[in-house]
C-alpha cells in the first residue's frame, strides 16, 4: 500500500474540515484542535446555541448547521454552503452518533433501536456524499468514520449501538475499497472509552478512559497520516482483539452478568 501524503496547514494553506456531531464530546475536541491550526472549519449539530458559542470563539473561520445528520437534503446543503465559502475539505469527520441502552423485548424500544441505526449509520453515508466528487476531483483528502470498539463484539443492553457500529466498520471498509486510487482516504477510527456526555452516565467501570482533548490529539495523529483503521487507545486494541478470539460459550459466560447501560438513557452529540 502506498503511503498516503501528509495534510498539513500553514499561514498560506489552511485545512477545510467539516465536523458532525461537533456541539460537545470528541467532536468539540477535535473542532478545538483544528481551530487551534487555524483550519476552517464546517460544524454540525443539532443544538444550535452551543454551535453558536462555537462560531463566536472562532469568528471568520467558522460555519455552522443546526442539521440533524438522518436529514440528508440539509447535510446536502450544509456541504454545498461550506464548499462554496471554503472550496472542498481536507478532512470530513462523521462523528455524530447517539447511545441508548436498548432491550428487544421491550416493543416501545423498536424506534430507539431504528433512531440509534439511523444516525450511527445513514448519518456517515449521509455526511460523506456531498462531498465525494469534489474529494475526488481533487484527489485528495480524508473522509472519517468515528465507529467505535463496540462494534467489534456485541454488548447486552447495547445491542443497537453495537450493531450500529459493527455497520459502520464495515460501511467505511467497502467505501475504502471503492475509492482506492482515487486519493482520497477512508480513515475509521474505534475509540474506547472517552469522557464525554455518551459516557458519564455509564455505571460500570470504563478501562482505559480518556479526555475528550486527547483523544482528540490522537484521532488527528490517525487522521494525517490516512490510516485505513485504528483502535484508540492500543490498550483497547488489544482488549478488543483479544475479546474478538474467544470462543461464543465463553464470551457468552463473561458478559451475561457485565454490568449494562439504563434503558431509555439517550445521549446524542
Amino acid at each position: 500500500m502506498s503511503a498516503a501524503p501528509p495534510l498539513d496547514s500553514d499561514q498560506d494553506t489552511a485545512l477545510k474540515v467539516f465536523i458532525t456531531g461537533a456541539s460537545s464530546g470528541i467532536g468539540r475536541a477535535l473542532a478545538e484542535h483544528y481551530a487551534g491550526q487555524g483550519a476552517r472549519l464546517g460544524l454540525v449539530a443539532r443544538r444550535e446555541h452551543l454551535l453558536d458559542s462555537l462560531a463566536k470563539r472562532w469568528p471568520g473561520q467558522t460555519v455552522c448547521f443546526s442539521v440533524d445528520v438522518t436529514d440528508a437534503p440539509a447535510l446536502a446543503s450544509a456541504a454545498d454552503a461550506f464548499t462554496t465559502r471554503f472550496g472542498a475539505p481536507d478532512i470530513v469527520i462523521a462523528n455524530a452518533g447517539v447511545s441508548v441502552g436498548t432491550l428487544t423485548e421491550h416493543a416501545a424500544d423498536l424506534e430507539a433501536i431504528r433512531r440509534v441505526i439511523e444516525v450511527n449509520l445513514f448519518g456517515i453515508a449521509a455526511t460523506f456524499s456531498p462531498f465525494i466528487a469534489a474529494m475526488r476531483q481533487a484527489g485528495s483528502g480524508r473522509l472519517v468514520g468515528i465507529a467505535s470498539v463496540a462494534g467489534i463484539r456485541g454488548l447486552p443492553g447495547a445491542g443497537a449501538y453495537s450493531a450500529s457500529k459493527a455497520a459502520a466498520i464495515s460501511y467505511l471498509e467497502s467505501l475504502r475499497i471503492e475509492l482506492r486510487g482515487s486519493g482520497v482516504r477512508v480513515v475509521t477510527i474505534c475509540p474506547g472509552y472517552v469522557e464525554t456526555p455518551m459516557t458519564e452516565g455509564n455505571p460500570f467501570p470504563m478501562p482505559f478512559l480518556m479526555p475528550a482533548e486527547e483523544a482528540a490529539q490522537r484521532f488527528s495523529r490517525a487522521i494525517a497520516r490516512g490510516d485505513s483503521y485504528r483502535v484508540i487507545p492500543w490498550q483497547m486494541a488489544l482488549a478488543a482483539r483479544l475479546l474478538r478470539m474467544l470462543p461464543n460459550a465463553i464470551y457468552d459466560r463473561l458478559l451475561t452478568r457485565a454490568p449494562r447501560k439504563p434503558r431509555n438513557s439517550d445521549t446524542a452529540l
